[in-house]
């Protein structure tokens, strides 16, 4: 991207020839932004494109893509970031601006793993369709001819020579709807999902596409232009990884969590170590609840387990002269002895409450950082059980903890799918007999607070029968994720610009 002079922008946004910049609210991302920005900018930009994304992948599963609630939601959630929403609007300039700008961002941030890669796709996807198809026929006519896609419109000659064949041929549609529909011929390489699905007309190598399967041909076109884009964006990975402005923003921007600062103890004090196990039954998420039942069992934790399950109970609420003897008192019912454990554990649980070391007040992991980071090994029994887990040991898991088998079904759905968080967002509702638990599960120290608001009856939520047996959830994407907490270049300030980062978007 060469972010070239902000002069340049200046003068082209006095010249008056914004709506030249950007025709279209919306756009394939083939051309990378040509301003510069500031490191403040650019990381408001990246938080609020991750935000959209996240209740982009949280309604798809929760929502069918085409009722009214997903597009409420939506919708709103894109007014709320200043993306664009109105197809029409003339005054949108900084909404395309920002989403143009954003889509790189977090294709740098996004194009590091095949795993990261397939979520970015999918989320940029889902929310393309729903753009695409809010756009009015005439400018979806306008956007095809944008990006290169106008196809031959079918003759009325020709149609109504085809009609019987497009009629039998296209599900839905009668005779009298072929003739007062509009038909395209596509290339049979361009329309080869809908050719599988047997909802259009072939003949002579073409595709007889009605105007309202159109959105298949153009998502088609640009998942493949996207994927390939991903793909030569990790080539520049090397690049990316020794440039000091990038690498302190990117390095943490997939896999960081950017809400509530749980490591400020609200509750310090306040809860009790008799109180732990039965709190681990009630209202610890699964991958605290596993932590805490191995170290009772075997009364030890290898680091990554100690690193995990030190931290969240630092964040709901264990002092320092807590955590010091519930670790100790476990610790000696094993094989450590009190003085090992004071010569070593100790100084470790002293380091995480910032009292020694670089005295670092350290923060609970969040739900990103336990899924992406550091795996468990053999021995092992830190990380997300959702994602780390064998389906099979998870069911059984789940079924010593009395989940119900159709809910034992769901989890492992959305397991299957990837979509982890809201898997440990159903165990939350079928341990907690709710329907819509009202929130974006994103920290282990939330689901705790959320559990024990419900539990304590300081949040009302309703039991609802849901007839068509999936689940719903509402989505509060600014309280689960908050710009103040993105990663920052210790090195550089918020004026300072970014420029000349098109390297990594084009070819050698």
């Amino acid at each position: 991207m060469q972010f070239s002079s902000r002069e340049r922008l200046k003068h082209a946004r006095l010249a008056g020839d914004r709506r030249e910049q950007y025709p279209h609210s919306l756009q394939f991302y083939l051309e990378p932004p040509t301003e510069s920005i500031s490191l403040a900018e650019f990381e408001s930009f990246a938080v609020d494109r991750l935000k959209l994304l996240k209740v982009v992948e949280n309604l798809g599963v929760s929502y069918v893509r085409t009722t009214d609630i997903y597009k409420t939601k939506l919708v709103a959630e894109l007014r709320k970031l200043k993306f664009p929403y109105k197809a029409l609007a003339e005054d949108d300039y900084e909404a395309r601006r920002k989403d143009h700008i954003s889509h790189f961002i977090l294709r740098l941030a996004y194009c590091q793993s095949e795993d990261l890669r397939r979520w970015f796709l999918q989320q940029e996807m889902d929310l393309f369709r729903y753009r695409f198809n809010e756009l009015t026929e005439s400018l979806m006519q306008k956007f095809l001819g944008h990006v290169n896609l106008s196809f031959e419109a079918v003759g009325e000659d020709l149609k109504n020579e085809l009609v019987n064949e497009l009629s039998s041929s296209t599900p839905g549609f009668t005779v009298t709807k072929v003739k007062e529909q509009m038909f395209y011929k596509v290339g049979l390489a361009d329309a080869v999902d809908l050719f599988r699905a047997r909802r259009v007309f072939i003949k002579d190598g073409f595709a007889y596409v009605p105007f309202k399967e159109i959105d298949v041909i153009v998502l088609n076109n640009y998942r493949t232009k996207l994927s390939k884009a991903l793909a030569l964006t990790a080539r520049s990975l090397p690049s990316i990884q020794s440039d000091e402005r990038l690498q302190p923003l990117l390095k943490h921007l997939s896999h960081s969590y950017v809400g509530p600062d749980y490591s400020v103890q609200k509750n310090t004090g306040k809860i009790s170590l008799e109180q732990i196990d039965a709190l681990s039954v009630k209202s610890f998420p699964l991958c605290m609840r596993q932590l805490h039942r191995t170290l009772r069992d075997s009364h030890h934790l290898r680091h990554g387990g100690r690193m995990q399950y030190g931290l969240f109970l630092k964040g709901i609420g264990l002092t320092l002269e807590q955590a010091l003897e519930f670790w100790k008192k476990e610790f000696i019912r094993g094989k450590v002895d009190a003085d090992k454990f004071d010569k070593g554990y100790a100084y470790s649980i002293r380091h995480n409450y910032g009292k020694e070391g670089k005295r670092t007040d350290y923060t609970p992991y969040s739900c990103m950082k336990i899924i992406m980071s550091n795996p468990p090994g053999q021995g092992d029994y830190h990380g997300c059980p959702f994602r780390h887990s064998d389906p099979e040991l998870l069911k059984q898991k789940l079924q010593s903890y009395k989940i119900p088998p159709s809910g034992i079904t769901q989890i492992l759905e959305l397991v299957k799918g990837m979509h982890y968080q809201l898997a440990c967002q159903k165990y939350f509702e079928l341990t907690h007999d709710v329907d819509d638990i009202g929130f974006s599960l994103n920290h282990p120290n939330q689901y705790f607070t959320e559990s024990q608001k419900l539990l304590s009856g300081g949040r009302e939520l309703k039991k609802e029968l849901n007839n068509s047996g999936n689940f719903q959830q509402k989505n509060n994407s600014q309280e689960s994720i908050n710009s103040s907490s993105t990663p920052t270049s210790s090195n550089a300030t918020a004026d300072t610009e970014l420029e000349g980062l098109d390297a990594y978007f084009t070819e050698d």
